[in-house]
């Protein structure tokens, strides 16, 4: 096992003497921050041995000789990049905490509990023995097991026609019953899944799977890694690119692969994707660039089914009908399930359930719709306090068709209420509630 220390002062030397102690190869002993440093010095993958940063430079090659990395964790030594790098290089971070502080930083970022920064080598070393032992990925693209879970994608229209609100929705509603869920959220022009549930974004997410994808690296104890646990309910969310700019990181072989490797890790997937299907991006140009909208167009072609968002209102069923003929030529004979979702009286008059359905039956040819209530007491509840609208309004008139939908169209309905930790009551009804759709 071949170690970097990255701790500092003499308790750096200290720990790593005591490693070595131990027969555990430490392969250098740098400062804390070093690690974050070399991350945001991007320019060093283009030139590793530039003088200027040797040091740094020395780093990125031990990074690649190494599995794991004992990391004094701190705001300037654990960051976005310091992780980034590591997920890149395929090593581990161990985390060592300080503070309480630090370990919910440690926590934030997907990186484990770690241990007190004071702990004797001797029980490091054993902790280090006793983890999994994590291999230099192979070029070989993950394996999708013999039964593998179902991918569901939502997508909808631009306009918010409530693509990620459904989509935690449905994640938790498919865990009921002790499922596993993996919520991904693939949209590169506005991820909120992170946002919606008051997940920090800056750990590893959906991009650091994506990048593990690519070099066949990805697996399940990897998965469990970099997503986040949301309250103890079976939901495991991999979050979003934290700024738009960082799209180029979601190419279509990567979010392809990484969807496979989460087939092999839940029971089901449900991934969150953008609005935008254009491909005119590959008709200006003749290079084999990155295209924003290719996380879309390979989560929707992975997917076994696209659960396609409609704002029932006539600007939003005018939107929808546009964008479904570019939806069904990207997806060919995938299934499709039509959901309604805000359907009030206000916006359409008399008769607003019937009228959605005629006009996407006429110039859609869509004969199935399924229909979700406005409910907008309990949407601002669930978004005042970071919580899906399951949690925070349980008997709601939006929780109770939504979960018809699940039952009768993704999955059938499982005995139990919804496993969790917040704050609103457990639900005591074991069957699914009919609501008219």
């Amino acid at each position: 096992m071949r170690v970097i220390v990255a701790v500092d002062g003499s308790r750096g030397t200290v720990l790593a003497d005591g490693l070595r102690d131990e027969g555990i190869d430490v392969v250098a002993v740098v400062a804390a921050s070093a690690l974050a440093r070399a991350g945001e010095a991007r320019a060093l993958y283009e030139r590793p041995d530039d003088a200027r940063d040797l040091s740094r430079a020395e780093l990125l090659r031990d990074l690649t000789e190494v599995e794991i990395v004992v990391l004094q964790v701190g705001r300037d030594s654990l960051t976005e990049s310091a992780v980034a790098l590591t997920d890149r290089e395929g090593a581990r971070i161990v985390p060592l905490c300080a503070t309480p502080a630090d370990a919910r930083l440690a926590a934030a970022y997907g990186v484990g509990d770690g241990h007190e920064l004071g702990v004797e080598a001797w029980i490091l070393a054993d902790s280090l023995r006793a983890a999994p032992a994590r291999t230099r990925p192979s070029r070989v693209a993950p394996s999708v097991a013999a039964s593998p879970s179902r991918v569901v994608a939502v997508w909808g229209p631009a306009g918010a026609p409530g693509r990620s609100t459904i989509a935690i929705e449905l994640a938790l509603e498919l865990a009921r019953g002790g499922r596993h869920v993996a919520l991904v959220d693939a949209d590169t022009h506005a991820p909120s899944i992170a946002i919606a549930l008051g997940i920090a974004d800056e750990g590893p997410g959906f991009a650091a799977a994506c990048r593990h994808a690519e070099i066949g690296g990805l697996d399940a104890r990897e998965l469990t890694r970099i997503s986040v646990p949301w309250d103890g309910s079976g939901v495991d969310v991999l979050t979003g690119i934290n700024r738009p700019s960082r799209w180029p990181e979601l190419s279509d072989a990567r979010v392809t692969a990484a969807l496979a490797a989460c087939r092999t890790w839940a029971d089901h997937t449900v991934v969150d994707v953008g609005a935008a299907l254009e491909r005119d991006e590959e008709i200006v140009s003749d290079l084999d660039g990155p295209r924003r909208n290719a996380a879309t167009l390979a989560a929707l072609r992975s997917a076994d089914l696209v659960v396609a968002v409609v704002a029932a209102d006539p600007i939003g069923v005018a939107r929808f009908l546009r964008g479904y003929t570019e939806l069904r030529a990207a997806i060919g004979t995938t299934p499709v399930a039509v959901v309604a979702n805000r359907l009030r009286p206000g916006a359409l008059g008399i008769d607003a359930r019937g009228q959605v359905r005629r006009a996407l039956d006429r110039f859609g040819g869509i004969d199935d719709v399924w229909f979700l209530p406005m409910d907008p007491r309990s949407a601002d509840a669930a978004l005042l306090a970071a919580r899906p609208i399951a949690e925070a309004a349980p008997r709601s008139p939006f929780t109770l068709a939504l979960r018809r939908f699940v039952g009768a169209v993704i999955s059938p309905p499982v005995s139990g209420p919804v496993p969790s930790a917040g704050r609103a009551p457990r639900r005591r009804r074991t069957r699914a509630v009919a609501v008219d759709a």
